[in-house]
């Protein structure tokens, strides 16, 4: 066996149907397309869907609005503080240095979720209010950079 004689199995394969080659052909005149309409010039928009309203028409349109300038900040948890020492400095280069944020973005966010038993002070550029009061309730002490 050869490469020249391999063929496709018997029924395989159909011949190409010759469009637009007279009217014994079947397929002559109008070359299978019907009688005028968008199909039968080529030119249907690539939304269209018959009729039914199109799909970009039945969805809503994007709202609201999306702040050009909003700040993303590193979050940090007071339960993530709690694996310090008493006394401990926390500033930003010490947390991606312990991998409990990895990158500061816009600054360092100290959120009040989570527990603190010990006293530190912590260095960020955002505390909340809940946040400021329990680590002054511990003695602690922040420090807005």
């Amino acid at each position: 066996m050869n490469l020249n004689d391999l063929r496709p199995n018997e029924g395989a394969t159909r011949p190409r149907k010759r469009i637009g080659r007279g009217i014994g052909s079947g397929t002559g005149k109008t070359s299978g397309r019907g009688h005028k309409g968008d199909k039968a010039r080529g030119s249907v928009s690539p939304g269209f869907e018959g009729g039914q309203t199109p799909l970009h028409r039945r969805l809503p349109h994007r709202r609201g609005f999306t702040p050009l300038f909003k700040k993303h900040f590193a979050i940090l948890n007071l339960s993530d503080l709690e694996r310090f020492d008493d006394g401990t400095l926390v500033t930003p280069e010490l947390l991606i240095e312990t991998r409990i944020i990895t990158e500061v973005k816009d600054g360092v966010k100290v959120l009040a979720n989570g527990e603190l038993t010990k006293k530190l002070t912590v260095r960020a550029n955002h505390f909340s209010k809940a946040a400021l009061a329990r680590i002054a309730d511990l003695g602690g002490t922040t420090e807005i950079i």
